[in-house]
Parts: C-alpha cells; sequence; structure tokens
C-alpha cells in the first residue's frame, strides 16, 4: 500500500501527558493493525483504539519540547514509515491546585496561579507566584480558597474567594485587602475596558462592581455544579461557562446589556477560557468525547481540540505567544506563537 505506515496527522499535535491524540497514517491491513504501536521518540504510548488508518493514543511522560511520533510493529525497532512532530509541554510547577485560569503579571510576565485546597480548607500558601526566572515562590496564604484572578489596567490584582463571597485586592507587597463582598459563591472574574469588574456567583448570578466596590446583580445564568468561568471578547461581550451536569454544555455569550445568548454548545464540563488577537476563543473543556483546550472560531460555527490534556481547568496567553494550561494539580507551558487578545 502507498505510503502504508506513514504517520500524516497529529490531532491534536500539541499537549501534555496523559492526554489522548489521535495518530492518522497511511492505512495498513487489518493484521498490521493488531500489531501496531506508536512511540513518542523511543518511549511507547498506550493505545485506547486503533484500526487501519487511525490510532488513539495517551502522551507518555516524555521530555519538553517536539517528539518524533512514528508507528512501529510488534518486537521491531524501526517505524514503518515515516514520522511526525508533536509538541510536549513543559511543567512548570506541580503541587498546586488551580480551578480556574491562571494569569500572568503585565507588569512583569510572571504567572500567579493558585492552591485553592477544598471548601473551607485554610492551606498555608494559597497564592504562587511563577517568576520570568523561572522559580515557583510562596505569594500569600490570606485568602481561603482563591479561585479566579485578573488584573485590571493600571496591573492591580484581584482575586475572588469562594468560600466567603469576596473579591480581595493584592498587592505586589503581597498586602490584601477586601474589595467588593457579599458576592455569594464567588468563582469567575474579568474586567471590561471601563474597568468595571464582573464576577460571577456559581449559583446563578452575575454582578457588576464599579470602581469603589460597589456590586449589583447584573445577568441571572444557569448555576454550575462548580465554578463559573469569565472572559471579555474583542467584541467587548462577556463569555461565560459554567459546568453543569449536562455532557452537552454551552458558552453563553452575554452582551453589553446583560442579555445572553448561546455562543457554543457541544463541550463537556467547559471551564476557564481565553481570546487570542483573531477572536478565536480557547476554552478547557472536551469535545466529541475528547479532552484538553478547545479553540472556537469567532463566528462559533467551527471547533477543534489544539492541546490535549487531561484534568484541564483553565488557560492564558504570555506576551511571547506561550499557552500555559493548568490542570487540576499543575501549570505547564507550550511555545505555541499564539497571542492574547489585549482585552482582560
Amino acid at each position: 500500500m502507498a505510503g502504508s505506515g506513514h504517520v500524516t496527522r497529529l490531532d491534536p499535535p500539541a499537549g501534555i501527558g496523559g492526554g489522548e491524540i489521535a495518530v492518522e497514517y497511511g492505512e495498513v491491513s487489518a493484521d498490521v493493525a493488531r500489531k501496531l504501536n506508536i512511540r513518542f521518540n523511543q518511549t511507547p504510548a498506550h493505545i485506547t483504539a486503533v484500526n487501519k488508518r487511525r490510532a488513539l493514543a495517551l502522551v507518555p511522560e516524555v521530555e519538553f519540547g517536539e517528539t518524533e511520533v512514528s508507528a512501529v510493529l510488534d518486537g521491531e525497532a524501526g517505524a514503518i514509515g515515516r514520522s511526525a512532530k508533536f509538541l510536549v509541554g513543559k511543567k512548570l510547577a506541580g503541587n498546586l491546585h488551580p480551578v480556574t485560569n491562571p494569569a500572568f503579571d503585565p507588569s512583569d510576565g510572571s504567572l500567579f496561579v493558585t492552591r485553592s485546597g477544598s471548601r473551607g480548607e485554610h492551606v498555608p500558601i494559597s497564592l504562587f507566584r511563577y517568576g520570568p526566572e523561572g522559580t515557583l515562590v510562596e505569594f500569600s496564604g490570606d485568602i481561603v480558597n482563591p479561585t479566579s484572578i485578573a488584573f485590571d489596567s493600571d496591573g492591580r490584582m484581584f482575586v475572588t474567594s469562594r468560600l466567603d463571597g469576596v473579591v480581595y485586592r493584592v498587592s505586589s507587597l503581597k498586602e490584601v485587602v477586601a474589595f467588593a463582598s457579599e458576592l455569594g459563591v464567588a468563582t469567575g472574574l474579568a474586567i471590561n475596558r471601563f474597568g468595571e469588574m464582573f464576577v460571577g456567583d456559581r449559583g446563578g448570578t452575575i454582578y457588576r462592581i464599579n470602581e469603589i466596590g460597589e456590586a449589583k446583580a447584573w445577568a441571572q445564568h444557569e448555576p454550575s455544579v462548580s465554578a463559573y468561568h469569565l472572559a471579555f471578547g474583542p467584541d467587548e461581550a462577556l463569555y461565560v461557562t459554567g459546568p453543569t451536569a449536562s455532557s452537552f454544555d454551552s458558552i453563553t455569550r452575554f452582551d453589553e446589556e446583560g442579555v445572553p445568548e448561546v455562543f457554543f454548545r457541544g463541550l463537556g464540563r467547559p471551564q476557564g477560557l481565553a481570546f487570542d488577537r483573531e477572536g478565536n476563543v480557547y476554552v478547557a473543556a472536551s469535545l466529541r468525547g475528547r479532552r484538553g483546550i478547545v479553540r472556537i472560531s469567532p463566528n462559533g460555527k467551527e471547533a477543534g481540540i489544539v492541546v490535549s490534556g487531561m484534568n484541564l481547568v483553565g488557560l492564558a496567553f504570555s506576551s511571547r505567544g506561550e499557552m500555559v494550561v493548568a490542570s487540576n494539580d499543575a501549570v505547564y507551558s507550550l511555545p505555541l506563537e499564539i497571542y492574547g487578545s489585549l482585552l482582560r
């Protein structure tokens, strides 16, 4: 068979250990398919399904960077055809507990991420800073159950607590001050171009908060089993995810008046989301049964997984075109040359 065994496509072409990818290859016989293995460089991958033209494989724990993915046969050392390149994310830090997007400090490019803990759990250090020098340092333990992090146009950091329903302002000197309160189970947080803050109470309310911390109920949304996740798009609308018991959840778009409409439906457990400069939205979710970072076109018509990974809860884009993805215990970096929207 012409091209038999040549790896022709990896879907997606990037991911982290444990993520599932589709490895497509030139058609092989049924006998060859039964003996087929997938390797990342020389490391074998666990195959979850295989046929004459495609195998589903789990990304093994291998060194970060580009790796060669090839199809081999049982007992043979060499590949049966050409390989393809796959980008493996670099683990920046573990032993964390993010529950939504991490966030980059616009002043110096530092990455902030949480160890949120279970509801009511007061861990010694709940907020961490991963600096440009490449080290994770303890930043603060003053916020219980920190959930969402956002920076305003002046570079001030705000953090929600889903335990006490408060948004805290956190200074570079690690001073923590309550900014807005009585926000229910405060989870998602986003700031619009006017500096107004929006906070999602997963019980069903989205609050609008002015510059002095006064909060008013702005919109209602279906309650979530875990958290709301908020992001402003280039169209200045607010986009919201909130996982429910359904396996066919949606991203909801709220216009400036708080009127909702479904932007995209068909996601499993959608969580943190972010926009690139072209208006594509990226969301940690499952799509057609496979988990990772899903990219959805600006018109909401096209969707596909661009990064494979399990237990992903959020993502953020650096000023260098790096995508950082957060699982429920670690953060990873992938140099994908995707630049985030200039809106927060």
